[in-house]
């Protein structure tokens, strides 16, 4: 079956956060490209499997059954050879939720915990708003060497790395990394998990994009490595990203060692939460069982948007680069040849350009000069966006940026 990712859907006046500008003090005139949910509709296996739900007509408190987890079981064994058990699970309304879950469960207020900036925001904010000591690690971002000249990538500093876990009780990893769009290798992984190991460090895995690989990548699930990371390890997934569905509320935490397992289920109570949604549940249990090959084909499309992303951008607009992604949706755009302040740059993209796209500034100091800007789109959707940078006068931006200092 050919899915069809170039039509374009009204998404006004459903209640998206995405399409009403106004919500977060945006012009209404504005192309948003900004928060991480795509422009395509959930696959029909899944339409299909709410319809038949919302027919049968009662929503009461619900629990999943053995095929949600079976279908699962055989997702992840397919695509990341991860044998996962059943009583490693815990369903969570979201990544995010059982962020800030995990966060209480594993530490106490004052204890330091690792993020690797500039890395999705609620890292930062679920370090804060608990009263944990923010300890960054941030990620190296430089030009490759030889053949790849040209090409703009990020590393660990690893140095770095080591003397920010020595002084923490907890890592959060993204991986895929959000926004940089980095697949960590083997390597970085292994190196990364001994160090976490040696000093005693828990980790939480926030691999929510871990279906989104471009050709030439892999990724691999930490947990997966070794029985020592997985004993470390609080794994997060969720088909919300994978599907389009994170407005059913549905997140998959899995951990393997049972005593971090069980402060995370007492904390769970602890917020007064139970059973997940019914709605999530079927949403979940539907795209996993027959949305690979819908998903095979939206890849395709996205690798498809990211080279024109690329193309436009540096027969165009050269002095704004892609960083190119290994994996996720989500573009990650160098703007700092441009000459402008972080605020400037943001302020430019939004009044002159008229894109809403999620400021750099905001995914720690590192993000400075750029912007994210989120690919999930159909294809004319995307050239609109680009066109909207491409008519901004840049230089005449600058000149009112330095002129106003």
């Amino acid at each position: 079956m050919k899915y069809n990712f170039d039509r374009v859907i009204n998404r006004k006046n459903t209640c998206s956060i995405k399409y009403e500008p106004s919500w977060r003090g945006k012009p209404d005139d504005v192309l948003p490209l900004w928060v991480a949910d795509m422009d395509f509709p959930a696959p029909p296996c899944v339409q299909e499997a709410l319809i038949r739900r919302a027919k049968h007509g009662i929503f009461g408190y619900s629990e999943p059954d053995a095929e949600y987890f079976d279908v699962m079981r055989k997702w992840f064994d397919v695509r990341f050879n991860w044998a996962i058990q059943r009583d490693w699970l815990t369903i969570t309304p979201g990544v995010v939720n059982a962020l800030y879950i995990a966060v209480r469960a594993l530490t106490e207020p004052g204890d330091g915990i690792v993020i690797q900036q500039p890395v999705y925001y609620p890292f930062e904010s679920s370090i804060r708003q608990t009263g944990r000591q923010l300890l960054v690690n941030e990620l190296i971002y430089s030009e490759e060497c030889g053949e790849k000249r040209g090409l703009f990538r990020y590393t660990i500093d690893f140095n770095d790395f080591e003397e920010k876990i020595k002084q923490a009780k907890l890592f959060i990893m993204c991986n895929p990394h959000n926004p940089v769009g980095r697949v960590w290798n083997l390597d970085e992984l292994t190196r990364m998990g001994e160090i976490c190991l040696r000093y005693g460090v828990n980790v939480i895995a926030d691999e929510i994009h871990e279906d989104f690989i471009f050709p030439g990548h892999r990724h691999l699930v930490f947990a997966a490595l070794n029985q020592e990371f997985a004993d470390i390890t609080v794994t997060c997934t969720s088909p919300s990203k994978t599907f389009n569905l994170a407005g059913l509320m549905n997140a998959n935490i899995f951990i393997s060692n049972k005593e971090l397992r069980g402060k995370f289920k007492e904390e769970y109570v602890r917020c007064g939460l139970s059973q997940p949604g019914i709605m999530g549940l079927s949403a979940c249990k539907a795209a996993y069982q027959d949305g690979a090959q819908w998903l095979d084909q939206l890849i395709d499309y996205l690798t498809k948007n990211m080279l024109l992303l690329k193309t436009y951008l540096s027969c165009n607009i050269p002095k704004i680069k892609l960083i190119e992604p290994e994996g996720t949706y989500l573009a990650w755009l160098d703007c700092n040849e441009l000459g402008l302040s972080a605020q400037k740059l943001d302020e430019t993209v939004t009044q002159k350009g008229k894109l809403w796209l999620s400021a750099g500034y905001s995914f720690g100091k590192g993000g400075n000069g750029f912007q994210r800007m989120n690919a999930a789109c159909p294809r004319s959707v995307l050239q609109n966006a680009l066109e909207r940078l491409k008519s901004v006068d840049w230089e005449k931006a600058r000149h009112e940026s330095t002129t106003s200092l």
